[in-house]
This record gives C-alpha cells, structure tokens and sequence, in this order.
C-alpha cells in the first residue's frame, strides 16, 4: 500500500472519495491497523480514558502522548500518523510550539489541537514552523466540564454558523485538516461543503470525507454508555484486522455511518 500523506488527503477529497481514520496506541494495534487497509491513525488524549481509565481526556500529558506517539510510530505502516497535544498545551503559542515540537520529533505527521477561532494565531505559528495541523471543532473533550457534559454541538442555527465560521478561519490560518465531533449530519456536510481542505468526522454524520472511531469502540470494548455514532465492528469479525478491515471497507464505502449512527 502506498504511503498516505495529506496530499493523499486532499486527493481523496477532490476525488470525492471516503478515508479510514482509527486511534491506535501501540506498535502492535497500529500494525494492525495500517495492515486493514486503515489511512489515518490517530494517537489520542483518549488514550487517558480508555488505556489510563480515567474519566476524561484531561489528565493526559504531553509526557503520555509522546510515549505512546513512539511505540505507534514503530507500527504505523503506510497509515499517516495523527497526534492529540494534550490539555493546556494550546494555552500560550509557546506552549504549543514546544508540545508540538516534541509530538513531531516523537513521530507524528499531522498535529490536532482542540479550540475555536481563537486558536488562529497558534495555528498559523505552527504551520510557518512545519507543523501540519488538524483543528477539532464541534464537542471538544478537553472542554466537556465547561460544555456540562458529552452532548451534541451545533444543534441551534447560530451555534452551527459559529462552526463553520470557525472552521473557515483556523483553515485562512493554516490547519489542514478540520475534525468534526458530535454534531448534526447536515451540519457536517455543511462544513465539509464549504472547506477545501479535508473533513474528518466523528459523529458527525456520512458526508465527511474520512470518519474516524476509537479503537475500542471498533472492538466491542467500550465500557458504560455506547456512543450513538459508534458500532462495533467485531461482531461479524474472527480476528481483530478482520474488524479494522470490516471498518475500513464500511467507510470507504459509506455503509458507515448509516443513519442510525447520526444526529
């Protein structure tokens, strides 16, 4: 399989066609993955839920995600290797150079931070330095206690136009990739309409260009409530590969997300 890059990225985008993005922490989960066929692999702050067992992201450090960037890096394979900067690494444009700086020395090829419109001028900073950058909008877990809670973003018509303004200007500033989660189907679409760089979604509905889930949830391990946009994909699978296969068959021929899986 041939190495994926954001230029593959944006080709699939122009070619108006689906990519595959799944969380992994290790080398041997990102082996997997990228054996499946999986284009994007993300090593994210949700390693905190799902690895540490805490009850957010939040606790993570930069000291976490960089360990856990070099053992996926070692697996990767053709996959493009994304990398979460943790809680507060985005409070001061100092900060995020230097977190991300570490992540891209660590092994990561695409840099996502959470945060509004406010988050422009780091953004811009970064990508005058090389670092490429994915920009989370929508439900940002580093923000769930501010937010009240896991809960649909961009349900009211200003709150979406918000979104999308938003998206607009982190991607003037230089992001190149936007990653929406929880939030209404058409304003997934909306947002990916109206962008020329590429779209992931996260329940975010079926019209994103890539959609991503977290490993876990793909293997049938989640623990307390489902996620509405999650489905597990080893129930039909003998292996753990045959479920990414599953998965990354299901995006790319959008059976995944179906409508039960969106808002």
């Amino acid at each position: 399989m041939k190495t994926v890059t954001l230029s593959t990225l944006q080709a699939f985008k122009r070619a108006g066609e689906t990519f595959s993005c799944l969380t992994a922490y290790d080398a041997s989960f990102a082996h997997a993955a990228s054996a499946a066929g999986i284009d994007v692999l993300l090593v994210g702050d949700s390693l905190g839920m799902v690895l540490q067992g805490h009850s957010s992201t939040l606790p993570v450090t930069i000291e976490d995600i960089c360990y856990h960037t070099r053992c996926a890096a070692r697996g990767k394979g053709h996959s493009l290797l994304m990398v979460d900067l943790p809680f507060m690494s985005n409070a001061t444009t100092e900060r995020m150079l230097e977190d991300s700086a570490a992540l891209m020395r660590a092994g990561a090829e695409l840099v996502k931070v959470e945060g509004e419109a406010w988050m422009a001028d780091g953004i811009r900073e970064m990508t005058r330095r090389g670092v490429p950058v994915c920009a989370h909008l929508g439900l940002t877990p580093q923000t769930v206690y501010q937010l009240g809670g896991y809960k649909v973003q961009g349900r009211e018509a200003a709150h979406a136009e918000q979104i999308i303004n938003d998206a607009k200007v982190l991607v003037e500033a230089g992001a190149s990739v936007i990653l929406l989660e929880c939030v209404p189907a058409s304003l997934g679409k909306a947002v990916t309409d109206a962008l020329d760089v590429p779209v992931i979604g996260i329940g975010a509905g079926p019209d994103t260009n890539g959609q991503i889930l977290v490993m876990h949830d793909v293997l049938g391990v989640t623990h307390g409530r489902t996620p509405r946009f999650v489905k597990n994909f080893m129930v039909d699978a003998d292996s753990i590969q045959e479920a990414f296969k599953h998965y990354h068959e299901a995006v790319k021929t959008r059976a995944f997300p179906a409508a039960e899986h969106c808002f």
